[in-house]
């Protein structure tokens, strides 16, 4: 899906569900990054698959790999980010590998559903999880930005919990 905003919405909604194992950043991050891999090749109008080596298992664990150890490095930059939309995290460099790692692999099925070029199974060539049906697109994209109001549902919800929490809070403090 390249050029597409289609990922965010299961990365945002998944990141949500599992904000206690995954680091969000990475796990968003992780979400999109294989789309530098198409944006080069059309961009470059480069002799080479839109969806490559990267849109692999094997080269998605190298990229994620990758994006842990630079997320590791400059993750404490979105804390204040976090902070202002009460998702603080305490994070770690597992649950950065975790993120990244799922993130990139959640892509790269998402991928295969729908594009013949993949070859998630890389170095055979073919893709097993592709949906061959007339309306595999048209479904997939469906699911993914019905997963983006899902994720403002979670998000939502989280808000009202820590509004909550801080009423009661406050509440048990004016008591004493």
């Amino acid at each position: 899906m390249p050029l597409t905003p289609f990922h965010l919405g299961p990365a945002l909604l998944v990141g949500l569900l599992l904000l206690s194992y995954i680091d969000l950043p990475t796990f968003l991050v992780a979400n999109v990054i294989l789309d530098i891999e198409p944006i080069l090749v059309l961009t470059f109008d480069l002799d080479y698959p839109l969806h490559g080596f990267f849109h692999s298992l094997a080269g998605g664990t190298i990229v994620a790999l990758l994006l842990a150890i630079v997320m590791n490095k400059v993750r404490g930059a979105f804390s204040h980010v976090l902070s202002f939309l009460r998702l603080e995290q305490k994070t770690s460099f597992k649950s950065i590998l975790f993120a990244s790692l799922l993130g990139v692999y959640l892509h790269i099925l998402l991928d295969s559903r729908m594009h013949w070029d993949i070859r998630p199974f890389y170095p055979l060539e073919t893709n097993p999880l592709l949906d061959r049906t007339e309306f595999a697109g048209l479904w997939l994209h469906t699911v993914l930005v019905w997963c983006f109001f899902g994720a403002a549902i979670v998000y939502a919800l989280r808000l009202f919990i820590v509004w909550r929490r801080q009423k009661q809070i406050s509440h048990s403090r004016e008591e004493r």
